[in-house]
């Protein structure tokens, strides 16, 4: 995947756009744009999506610290990425807004499942322990899901403006 200048220029502030949106947005706990700015990116940019996925995910931990918290962004991101991937390239106007919001929301829901084998790894949990960890951490998916699920209304407006702007190019 060889990149233009152009095309570094713009994933970068992708990256650095979806690393800004989540310190912003940090005043609301598990409530953020990363679940829709790595949809809409993807469906754009497809294989080539993963470089501002990962330019945030490296930003996020040179700012953050690069500590246990932050080794299941490595993949987490990724499985987005992935399932967004799957979908219909040609999916009825009526029906993409939907898609999107709906598959923005289970990976919320789910983000505390997909954090637990590295946590379970990490810090040694059996299963029993790594169930215990997704229970409890279960309130707050909830949350996260359902703030995914209101804040993709804007999925499909962003994949707009980016393919208008890549259509200039």
């Amino acid at each position: 995947m060889k990149l233009k200048t152009r095309e570094m220029a713009v994933f970068a502030m992708l990256g650095a756009l979806m690393y800004v949106s989540k310190m912003i947005m940090e005043v609301a706990p598990n409530i953020h744009l990363l679940g829709v700015f790595t949809i809409a990116i993807t469906v754009v940019y497809r294989k080539k999506a993963l470089y501002p996925i990962y330019i945030y995910v490296i930003t996020n931990g040179i700012f953050a610290g690069f500590a246990t918290w932050w080794i299941p962004y490595l993949y987490i991101w990724t499985i987005l990425w992935a399932v967004t991937m799957l979908l219909p390239k040609k999916m009825p106007k009526v029906v993409r807004p939907i898609v999107y919001m709906v598959v923005n929301a289970l990976h919320g829901y789910a983000f505390g499942i997909l954090y637990a084998p590295a946590q379970a790894l990490l810090f040694g949990l059996n299963f029993k322990g790594m169930i215990a960890w997704i229970v409890a951490g279960f309130p707050f998916d909830l949350i996260h899901g359902t703030s995914n699920f209101f804040c993709g209304i804007l999925i499909v407006p962003i994949i707009t403006v980016l393919k208008k702007l890549e259509s200039y190019y």
